[in-house]
């Protein structure tokens, strides 16, 4: 593996559409209400990628550090892991992501609420401030929160309800309360990714102390409590389209429930652990279909 091939597999970029979907249903509530603007939707779509980045970088390094990706995980080889790239380079790049991420929140602030609405400023600043926290010490530093079960709670805030209810409050500045619920279904599709990713790896994490929530539940609860993932999201869904969008001709992007069905099926039948490999990519996609698909219907079904 050269280095241009170990960053771009560092970066993990087939996790970016999982990302991206929560600014995509963030943006799609703000057209819902009346508000567009391309500049902070572009750059609301390049902050969060550089954040996944980010955290990719991070998780890539604390986990290689820990001995957590050994040669038991399941799943592709890890740069820091295969030697690809060595800890000085690694961590370098996590401080130059860092700064990148920094000036895009910056730019993306200024654009949203421009120079004199300092009280909206100072608290997306902090927001960035956190989110830089959390994506490096996930797995990075001597007590990582993705090694003590918390990482489903984290991914939950960042992925659901600041990426969609955080985008919709950069176009409209006000909050919109029916808008926690497509916040609550992305939120929970994105746990559902994370905690196949835990059910996969959890013999593996079990070995090297990594305490997710599928260590500490059993691989049978961590299928129930994935089942019940999947309907809190479906549920929510459901709920904002009947209140809020009413219409039938856009209930078209319920389709993307489809395949998870299949999924759900797979992740029933399945006991050994690393034949869930296959699934994280199947749930992560349908995600982003269903959040693609709900930008379609409410800015060109309405």
């Amino acid at each position: 593996m050269n280095k241009l091939k170990a960053w771009v597999s560092a970066a993990r970029l087939r996790t970016l559409p999982l990302s991206i979907s929560g600014i995509l249903v963030g943006t799609a509530l703000a057209n819902l209400q009346g508000y567009t603007d391309m500049v902070v939707f572009c750059l609301a779509l390049l902050t969060t990628m550089a954040f996944q980045i980010t955290s990719n970088f991070a998780n890539d390094y604390g986990d290689g550090v820990k001995g957590t990706d050994s040669d038991d995980r399941v799943g592709p080889k890890r740069a820091l892991q295969s030697g690809a790239l060595k800890k000085g380079e690694l961590k370098s790049g996590i401080v130059i992501s860092v700064v990148f991420c920094l000036c895009l929140t910056l730019l993306l602030i200024y654009r949203a609420f421009g120079i004199e609405n300092w009280l909206n400023q100072l608290l997306f600043l902090a927001l960035g401030g956190f989110s830089v926290w959390a994506a490096i010490r996930y797995t990075m530093g001597n007590s990582p929160y993705g090694y003590r079960g918390l990482g489903d709670i984290f991914v939950f805030m960042f992925f659901g309800l600041l990426g969609v209810l955080g985008c919709l409050f950069l176009y409209t500045k006000t909050i919109d309360y029916l808008a926690i619920l497509p916040a609550i279904a992305i939120g929970s599709l994105c746990v559902g990714v994370l905690n196949l990713n835990n059910l996969r790896d959890v013999d593996s994490d079990r070995n090297h102390g990594k305490n997710t929530l599928v260590v500490k539940m059993g691989f049978q609860n961590g299928k129930k409590y994935h089942y019940a993932l999947i309907l809190i999201s479906l549920a929510a869904m459901l709920t904002f389209h009947f209140i809020s969008i009413k219409s039938t001709t856009q209930l078209f992007y319920f389709v993307a429930y489809i395949p998870i069905i299949f999924h759900l099926k797979k992740v029933h039948v399945t006991k050994v652990p690393a034949q869930l490999d296959t699934e994280l990519k199947k749930l992560a996609l349908s995600t982003f279909l269903l959040s693609f698909l709900f930008y379609v219907a409410v800015n060109y079904f309405s």
